[in-house]
C-alpha cells in the first residue's frame, strides 16, 4: 500500500483502507452498531502505531516537525500497556523522580522499542537536573 502524506490526508476520508483497529477491524467496522453487538471493544478505539506514524508523515510533509516528533513518540507508546503509560506520565512530572529513576524508565522504554521516547525522558532528566527539579 503506497501512502502519500500530502494527497492522502485526511486518512479517514481519503484512505480509510489504511486505518484499522488494534484488533484488525477496518475503519468502516467501527460503529455504534458494532459496539452494541459486542464486536467492537474499548481497545479498538485506540490509535495504532501504523496510523500514528502515517499522521507523523503528514505533519512532517507540511512542515510541522514538532507535531511529527510528538506523533512518532505516540506511535512508540501505542504498544505500551496503559498502567505503564500512567507510570511514565507520573514519573515525568517535575520533582517526582530521581535521575536514576528516570534513567531506569528510559532503559525500560528502550526495551519496549521506544527509543524516541527514551531519548525524550533522558532529555527531561537533564533539563530537570539543570533546574534543580530532580535529585541526582
Amino acid at each position: 500500500m503506497t501512502f502519500d502524506p500530502t494527497a492522502d490526508y485526511p486518512l479517514g476520508s481519503r484512505r480509510p483502507d489504511l486505518i484499522e483497529t488494534p484488533s484488525g477491524l477496518a475503519l468502516d467496522d467501527v460503529s455504534l452498531e458494532a459496539a452494541r453487538a459486542g464486536t467492537l471493544v474499548a481497545a479498538d478505539i485506540r490509535a495504532t502505531t501504523a496510523t500514528l506514524r502515517r499522521q507523523a508523515e503528514v505533519a512532517r510533509a507540511t512542515g510541522r516537525r514538532q507535531l511529527a516528533d510528538n506523533l512518532d513518540r505516540a506511535a512508540e507508546l501505542a504498544r505500551v500497556p496503559d498502567d505503564q503509560l500512567l507510570e511514565i506520565y507520573t514519573a515525568l512530572r517535575p520533582g517526582r523522580s530521581t535521575a536514576a529513576e528516570l534513567e531506569d524508565l528510559a532503559r525500560r522504554l528502550d526495551e519496549w522499542e521506544a527509543p524516541l521516547t527514551a531519548t525524550f525522558v533522558r532529555e527531561a532528566a537533564t533539563a530537570y537536573a539543570e533546574r534543580g527539579l530532580v535529585d541526582a
